[in-house]
């Protein structure tokens, strides 16, 4: 597999989401809308041991960018999921 892009090329947006929803876990596990603890449970177990398995093969210069990376984008993929969250609510609430 050729390497991918983390960005838009148009709008410089992440779109590391577009390549989750390519996952085929991903795509079993949201096909009934609901994920379940044990679903949950393996997708931790697949983060683990892809970070043991790169985090291994980091200097610490390298090891320290990655980590700001994954924080960075944990903190920024809570924020977009509230952000939707709240937008839903308030449509709910107001209408469109």
């Amino acid at each position: 597999m050729g390497r991918v892009g983390w960005f838009d090329d148009k709008t410089d947006l992440p779109i590391i989401d577009e390549q989750a929803h390519k996952l085929e876990t991903f795509t079993e596990t949201m096909a009934d809308g609901m994920i379940s603890k044990q679903e949950l449970e393996r997708q931790q177990a697949s983060v683990v041991a892809v970070m043991k398995e790169v985090e291994a093969m980091l200097d610490d210069a390298q090891h320290s960018q990655v980590t700001r990376l994954l924080v960075e984008l944990s903190a920024y993929n809570i924020m977009r999921l509230l952000n939707e969250f709240q937008t839903q609510r308030l449509q709910k609430a107001f209408g469109d």
